[in-house]
């Protein structure tokens, strides 16, 4: 009897780990249809991340939420949700603009107090998870994934994806693992340049969050960078992006359009 519970929950976690993640051929049609889409005229080096949403939402039958929570894109079915991010691959990931409770309070007293600022990012690590937390609850979600698409310089584009956290295992970070401090403002002649609060690992001393909480609230996570598969994993494809010379003029564009509505 206890070793057919065991083989059923190791069968129901590996079936939720299939359903996380793309297949090899859902991951080839994503890197497909951005090709495609890079290839039509007006379209800059990068890929807004609601473009990024949308094919991944149409080639895993989920719905892109035009919300402000957490979860980008939902499988209702699976109950999977997934939290989307497209950005170049020198341009740091902005977490979230997190406007902490009673930041004003929290923030004076940082400035003075080592004490202080622990607390402090503590509370910005609390409002990481609580919003993951959000959306599992909400959504009556499994499990969160994360879909993220990196360009390169050289034309090239990775794709990649990982599980985020489950309704058993909901925190994505832990507060203990950090310590914060605020950073020392750069001299400059242009603009006035405002503090960021540096969350900082314990394990190695790297800085891995920058809070502008005297600005506009941006939560840089510097440290996403260390999420990324090795090439050949299963759950990562590399690819071209098109060309110049591979780009639709506007003219074949419209050319297409008329053909097709004849």
């Amino acid at each position: 009897m206890v070793r057919t519970f065991s083989l059923l929950k190791n069968y129901h976690f590996f079936q939720s780990l299939i359903m996380i993640f793309s297949t090899p051929d859902q991951i080839q049609r994503i890197a497909s249809i951005l090709y495609s889409y890079a290839r039509l005229p007006f379209v800059s080096n990068n890929i807004p991340g609601a473009i990024m949403e949308s094919v991944l939402a149409t080639v895993r039958d989920a719905e892109v939420l035009d919300t402000y929570d957490f979860i980008d894109v939902l499988n209702k079915d699976t109950k999977i949700g997934w939290q989307v991010k497209s950005t170049q691959a020198s341009t740091p990931v902005t977490w979230k603009r997190a406007k902490i409770t009673n930041s004003s309070t929290l923030i004076n007293d940082s400035l003075s107090s080592p004490e202080a600022c622990q607390i402090l990012g503590d509370a910005i690590i609390k409002f990481c998870n609580d919003h993951a937390q959000h959306s599992l609850d909400v959504y009556n979600l499994e499990e969160i994934g994360y879909s993220r698409l990196i360009l390169h310089k050289n034309n090239k584009a990775t794709y990649f994806e990982k599980k985020l956290c489950d309704k058993n295992s909901p925190l994505i970070f832990k507060s203990e693992d950090y310590y914060w401090e605020w950073s020392i403002p750069k001299q400059t002649d242009k603009k006035e340049q405002l503090p960021s609060f540096k969350g900082i690992r314990k394990l190695d001393n790297k800085k891995v969050w920058a809070w502008h909480g005297l600005g506009e609230n941006q939560l840089h996570f510097t440290a996403e960078k260390e999420w990324w598969l090795p090439a050949g994993h299963i759950n990562r494809i590399d690819f071209d992006m098109p060309a110049d010379i591979q780009k639709f003029t506007l003219e074949q564009i419209l050319e297409m359009l008329e053909n097709g509505s004849n």
